[in-house]
């Protein structure tokens, strides 16, 4: 080989290799900038490229689960009509349904039929679901998971003298202390009853529940209220007082619900001086629809003799005006007058 030829061939290999490496980092680029990115979202897919015969490599899928509340009534939860479920059979994927449980509380299983699950948990409700399949010769020894996918939207109806009156979603029965927290509570004009009328059944019925403020009771928090019933706080009473006061007028008997002749008195700024106190009357309405009247020993119950009257709702005390203190009043005003002129 020539001297000129063997320096041409060794000059030419270098250049010829640095091209190769600048091709091949060419590529790898080009790779990585056109690579299909991963994919992020519910739903997410491990994919291989294509290999050099063009067939897909296998795709996993993974679907992620939203996370969602549960409510706070779940742990006593029964199920009820309108419900949908979702049911799953250990090694038995033909049996992973929806089921939607009808107007009878039924939800209906193929090779089955109907299956009464309504007003059962959903433990309960699985149990029997295995038993049918098994007394049914479907399966041997079903293990039946079910959960909730949809809920029923069930209501509790809150009327009165509460702060946000109307309806509170309610899955599960509550106690009535809670039921009334979850309407705002209770306003300034609520009285001492309250009524709870039960969903309308084959013996509608209601209950009247009666309770103090002052006295620390538990019968809001034992009573039970449940889905579907209609609670009204009734407002308090009110007591009337007219005539011979400072402040004429009704008053609502607050608190315990308890007012009595002295209280009632006191609430509209006492008697005015032509007041004739000893003819002071109270007049109330009996259950026929008569009124009667009753003497109110003013002066007796002011020196400590007998007791205050205990008033009910819808109670008038009135008291009369005395026209000998309101003539001993003028005749004092008139001279009082005179008086004035004569020194001016």
């Amino acid at each position: 080989m020539q001297p000129a030829l063997k320096s041409l061939m060794y000059s030419t290999v270098p250049v010829a290799l640095a091209f190769l490496c600048l091709h091949g980092a060419f590529t790898i680029n080009a790779h990585a900038q056109f690579a299909p990115a991963p994919k992020v979202g519910g739903t997410s897919s491990f994919d291989t490229a294509q290999g050099p015969s063009g067939i897909d490599a296998a795709t996993t899928r993974h679907r992620l689960t939203p996370l969602a509340a549960v409510p706070e009534d779940f742990s006593t939860l029964k199920l009820a009509p309108g419900f949908l479920l979702s049911m799953e059979v250990y090694d038995t994927p033909e049996y992973s349904l929806e089921l939607r449980i009808d107007s009878g509380g039924n939800v209906a299983i193929p090779q089955i039929g109907k299956v009464h699950i309504g007003d059962l948990t959903l433990v309960e409700a699985s149990s029997k679901i295995a038993s049918s399949l098994r007394d049914g010769k479907i399966l041997n020894n079903p293990d039946v998971n079910l959960n909730v996918e949809e809920y029923a939207g069930r209501q509790v109806t809150v009327l009165g003298e509460v702060r946000m009156p109307g309806r509170v979603e309610m899955l599960a029965p509550k106690h009535l202390d809670d039921v009334i927290a979850m309407a705002g509570g209770e306003t300034e004009f609520a009285g001492k009853v309250i009524e709870i009328r039960h969903e309308a059944g084959a013996e509608p019925r209601s209950d009247v529940i009666r309770y103090s403020r002052n006295t620390d009771n538990h019968i809001l928090s034992d009573t039970v209220v449940r889905p579907g019933d209609t609670v009204t706080v009734k407002r308090a009473g009110l007591v009337y007082v007219l005539g011979g006061v400072t402040r004429p007028g009704g008053y609502l008997m607050q608190e315990d619900g308890d007012l009595d002749v002295t209280q009632a008195l006191a609430l509209a700024y006492g008697t005015t001086m032509p007041a004739a106190v000893g003819s002071m009357r109270l007049i109330r309405k009996k259950d026929d629809g008569m009124v009667e009247e009753m003497p109110i020993p003013y002066r007796d119950i002011m020196k400590g003799k007998i007791a205050p009257m205990h008033l009910q709702a819808e109670d008038v005390i009135y008291v009369p005006i005395s026209k000998t203190k309101v003539i001993l009043a003028a005749g004092l005003v008139n001279t009082a007058v005179a008086a004035a002129v004569i020194y001016r």
